[in-house]
């Protein structure tokens, strides 16, 4: 049930981060469910690293999608050096 719950999560922070930073990106629902738990992992790590969330801690929602927007950029340039 955790892993399900995880990809829903996932699914609504990424998004939320895509409705946020619209674009020229792709990707169906399963890289919005993947954007949106990367971008969860980035932002705890980050928090982490800079001393905002104590170890065994993760992000909260606003921190996590600010991290999927994160990831959302990085995609759009891998994507945009692609084509």
């Amino acid at each position: 049930m955790s892993l399900i719950w995880t990809a829903i999560i996932g699914l609504v922070i990424g998004a939320v981060a895509k409705f946020i930073m619209p674009g020229t990106q792709g990707g169906g629902i399963i890289v919005t469910m993947i954007l949106g738990i990367v971008g969860s992992f980035v932002a705890t790590f980050i928090g982490q690293a800079i001393g905002l969330y104590p170890p065994g801690a993760s992000a909260g929602f606003i921190a996590s999608v600010i991290g999927a927007i994160l990831v959302l950029w990085v995609y759009g340039m891998i994507v945009k050096k692609r084509a």
